[in-house]
């Protein structure tokens, strides 16, 4: 079973509406013996880095959270859902990450890049994603797909080997990371149409 983890943020019915378009079982968990369950487990999630890790904290999920990761069980992050992974993030503040990816979370700054000026934040809609090497959730893609992106900060990996997708919004960020059984996206999968059904479908058949 995938567990798709309830601490209170994301757009969690869609999450699961995209697995059950492709066929796949998964449940909205809250609890910490329910991720322990699962088979797989993903993390998803829209707003402040601040709330989300608030959350997670309050209702005893951290823990669960980072050992389905370090388990070697199959682990998806979506756009919030990434950034809880990375050390810290700097948004409205500065706040610890679950560290199970080292490196921070930084907002789009466009000051010193003059062609990037009239650039929008948040970085909304759809975009481009490249990759140049081999990833299991993107088997069955072309690098230069577009998905779907909603957000004003983005991930800095201390080590660029875990990026296996990116994006240019004003400058190239990192869109997709994938270290070992651990994968999460900067995109929504689950509103990027065929593509990001594709992804899903990968992912739940890890």
């Amino acid at each position: 079973m995938i567990a798709i983890v309830d601490y209170g943020m994301g757009n969690l019915r869609s999450v699961q509406k995209g697995f059950e378009k492709v066929g796949a079982s998964a449940e909205i968990v809250t609890t910490p013996e329910a991720i322990c369950r699962a088979s797989k487990v993903v993390l998803p999630g829209v707003g402040a880095f601040r709330d989300a890790i608030g959350h997670l904290r309050d209702k005893g999920l951290i823990d669960s959270v980072v050992e389905a990761v370090e388990s070697g069980r199959p682990f998806l992050g979506i756009c919030l859902g990434l950034q809880l992974l990375f050390d810290v993030s700097y948004e409205d503040g500065e706040y610890t990450g679950l560290g199970i990816i080292p490196g921070r979370v930084v907002r789009f700054d466009f000051t010193n890049r003059p062609a990037a000026a009239d650039l929008k934040i948040p970085h909304m809609g759809w975009n481009r994603l490249y990759w140049d090497k081999r990833c299991p959730l993107l088997e069955g893609l072309n690098s230069g797909q577009h998905f779907y992106f909603v957000h004003s900060y983005y991930v800095d990996p201390v080590n660029p080997e875990v990026t296996c997708g990116r994006c240019n919004y004003g400058h190239d960020f990192t869109a997709m990371i994938w270290q070992g059984n651990c994968f999460a996206t900067q995109f929504h999968p689950e509103k990027s149409q065929a593509a990001g059904l594709t992804i899903l479908n990968n992912f739940a058949a890890l």
